[in-house]
């Protein structure tokens, strides 16, 4: 045995070092190691960091004489009959417990072995389920129960005789060979073992040490409160839980620091020119959040260090207006503005409404997509290259080589979940120290807020503009359309307009119960006679769906059939029902964005969503949620509780981090302290930061561990 095995086993065995290999925790050894690794447990660290999935009370034991059908509970006494029996291709392994105030029937299933474990003469605890041997039966059995052998004089410890946790299995061990590890573990966790959280930071966050509450996770106290394990917030789950949400948050400040103090950035001046220039743009006064808003951009452009905020805010709350006016701010200030979309038909839009802002004042304004081409797309790079181009306005056509900026000051990217990291790096990359503004349609809860774009600021615009009438949302079965089609004509005929949105553009063989957005036109035109269809999806020519909005824009067209491409930056006052067919397949975000399509104008407004066949039980929730509430955020809430932190953004590319213990829904109300600590202590400590903290953020490697890529 080499030296560096045996230090390892002194370790584990005398005092505690979480990085020693798990091979070396007692119970495990090379060969369980090697699955334990596969399922990414490497360290005793790993090992002691999962979290039992809940704690059952087997404290007190119950006599044979009390027991009850129907109960779960612990029963300990001495076996008095044992044997193995062959029946129906099963063997069943029969005990008879006495404690001496009755005696229990007990059963286990395939498993021949117990005979060796479970002999006549041994006292054992039980923990399990009590029912009838048979139905009518006065006799009670359990089946297959938890055991635990007791020597004389010995109490239970492990799997009875206390709060148990109970575990979920990890590689080769399942919940029973990991209890009896891990309780040996937690068991040698020393009271003085290094500690992340400064004393301080403890006393003002009222947690327990670091040691005591790894023990108190897996070796809980007798008098713990069980109902409080369960919601693990016990005093160990909630101290390793602020640890973990602490730890990200500390690395994201550092981030931020280092970025702050690597660019320099500009110091915009806000004039009374600028004041000027912002009021001829504005079509309508600002509300309250617009203003606050637009007050925090101003004061990152000229603070002299580069801007990267996130503004999110509920569909309709006049984002896009509030970014238009910082460009105006970096425009007057003699720099050029980007502004780049998702989609051709979002950046054709946000161009014909910033050039119709515009008309006031001496500003340029291009668009730039792959569909610009030949003569224009030359005309158009030349003056973005010159600089005579003030605002160019694109999709992530403004990144590809070619694209030369003449002074880029200020990059603003919407709907910015639908762009991967490296294309914001690249808008970033066009000019010297671009103050960057991202923009989300998408109500994004403060949780999510806070850990992907951790180290953004967020400004929220929780307000919509006056005006705006709530809308009425209706869910219907496929079999009421005649009911749906009445209401579409009835607006049709009153002069207003409506939108049916399908999941598909054309039949597909594996969704062969989706109607297709193409065939539905023709059926639609079919049921509205004299009344205007259109179509519009992602498969037609740019110029084709340019000549649909324009027209549905401009009131010729009456009802327009589409797929999601009108689920961002469509805004047609005049239109007043939101169809939304096969409404079950839809995310929440997307059901709240396509329904935001209505409700723009004085007119009262309907969302109709037609669900087909039975529902599954998320899909149910789903429809629920929307029926409920227009509150984009509570919604973003309820998605983030039915989904789950993982699948929020659809794709790790967004930058979620990966936690070990902490949950994004589940312990949501530690991540605001957390953060708030954080975030002080590199301001009174910059990045000098006391010991141990620096080895706790360098092991493994920061963005490594939590499984970040940058963001911003």
């Amino acid at each position: 045995m080499g030296p560096r095995v045996s230090a390892f086993r002194g370790m584990i065995g005398r005092g505690m070092d979480l990085q020693a290999p798990v091979q070396f925790v007692k119970g495990v050894g090379p060969q369980r190691a090697a699955g334990l690794e596969k399922a990414g447990v490497r360290t005793a660290e790993d090992l002691l960091l999962r979290f039992p999935l809940r704690y059952e009370d087997r404290r007190t034991f119950t006599r044979v004489a009390d027991l009850r059908p129907g109960t779960r509970v612990s029963v300990s006494g001495e076996i008095v009959v044992a044997g193995l029996r062959r029946a129906r291709r099963m063997t069943l392994y029969e005990i008879r417990l006495d404690d001496g105030s009755g005696k229990l029937k007990v059963l286990w299933f395939n498993q021949p072995f117990l005979r060796d474990v479970l002999e006549k003469g041994r006292r054992v605890a039980l923990y399990g389920p009590v029912e009838q041997d048979s139905p009518g039966s006065r006799l009670l059995a359990m089946r297959s129960p938890q055991y635990e052998l007791l020597d004389a004089g010995d109490t239970p410890g492990i799997h009875t005789g206390r709060i148990v946790p109970v575990y979920e299995k990890v590689g080769p061990l399942t919940a029973k060979p990991l209890r009896r590890v891990l309780t040996g573990l937690a068991g040698k966790v020393p009271s003085d073992l290094a500690d992340p959280l400064p004393a301080d930071l403890r006393a003002r966050l009222g947690v327990v040490s670091r040691g005591e509450a790894l023990r108190r996770v897996h070796l809980p106290a007798e008098d713990e409160d069980l109902e409080a394990l369960n919601r693990f917030r016990g005093p160990g789950h909630v101290r390793l839980v602020l640890e973990e949400l602490f730890l990200f948050q500390l690395g994201l400040a550092r981030r931020r620091l280092a970025r702050r103090a690597q660019r320099k950035g500009h110091a915009f001046e806000v004039t009374d020119r600028t004041r000027e220039v912002v009021k001829r743009i504005l079509p309508f006064p600002l509300t309250g959040a617009q203003r606050r808003v637009l007050r925090e951009i101003a004061d990152d452009l000229r603070s002299g260090h580069p801007m990267n905020r996130l503004v999110q805010g509920d569909v309709g709350s006049g984002k896009t207006l509030v970014a238009l006016l910082a460009m105006a701010i970096a425009l007057e200030n003699g720099y050029q503005a980007a502004f780049m979309a998702p989609t051709e038909i979002l950046a054709e839009q946000h161009f014909l409404t910033f050039r119709r802002l515009l008309a006031r004042c001496p500003y340029e304004t291009r668009l730039l997509t792959s569909a610009v081409k030949g003569r224009e797309r030359k005309e158009a790079l030349g003056q973005i290259a010159t600089g005579d181009a003030r605002i160019v306005v694109g999709t992530h056509a403004l990144i590809q080589q070619g694209v030369e900026f003449s002074r880029l000051g200020l990059a603003v990217i919407d709907e910015q979940h639908r762009f991967g990291v490296l294309q914001r790096e690249g808008l970033r990359k066009k000019g010297y120290d671009v103050d960057v503004l991202v923009m989300t349609a998408t109500p994004i809860p403060r949780t999510l807020a806070l850990t992907a774009y951790g180290d953004l600021d967020v400004s929220v615009v929780d307000e919509k503009p006056p005006g705006r009438t709530p809308i009425r949302t209706l869910r219907r079965p496929a079999s009421a359309r005649r009911e749906v089609v009445r209401l579409v004509r009835r607006e049709a005929e009153a002069g207003r307009q409506a939108y049916v949105v399908y999941p598909l553009v054309e039949e597909s063989e594996k969704l062969e119960d989706v109607r297709a957005a193409t065939e539905a036109a023709a059926e639609w035109r079919a049921a509205l006679p004299g009344v205007s269809v259109g179509l519009l999806h992602g498969r037609m020519r740019s110029a084709e769906k340019e000549e649909a909005m324009a027209a549905f824009a401009a009131g010729t067209l009456q009802v327009l059939v589409a797929t999601t491409v009108v689920e961002v930056g469509v805004d047609v006052p005049n239109a007043t029902v939101m169809v939304i067919e096969h409404a079950e397949r839809f995310g929440l975000a997307q059901l709240h964005q396509l329904r935001g399509r209505v409700g723009r104008g004085p007119g009262a407004s309907t969302c109709v969503l037609l669900a087909h066949g039975r529902l599954s039980e998320v899909a149910q929730a789903r429809l629920e949620v929307m029926a409920a509430t227009e509150d984009g955020f509570l919604i973003a809430e309820r998605d983030l509780e039915i989904r789950g932190p993982g699948d929020f953004f659809g794709t790790r590319q967004w930058g979620m981090p990966s936690f070990r213990v902490a949950h994004l829904v589940r312990d949501r109300d530690l991540l605001e302290p957390a953060r708030r600590e954080a975030f002080r202590l590199v301001a009174e400590h910059g990045d000098a930061l006391p010991a141990p903290l620096p080895s706790f953020l360098e092991e493994g490697g920061w963005e490594r561990r939590f499984g970040l890529a940058r963001v911003g």
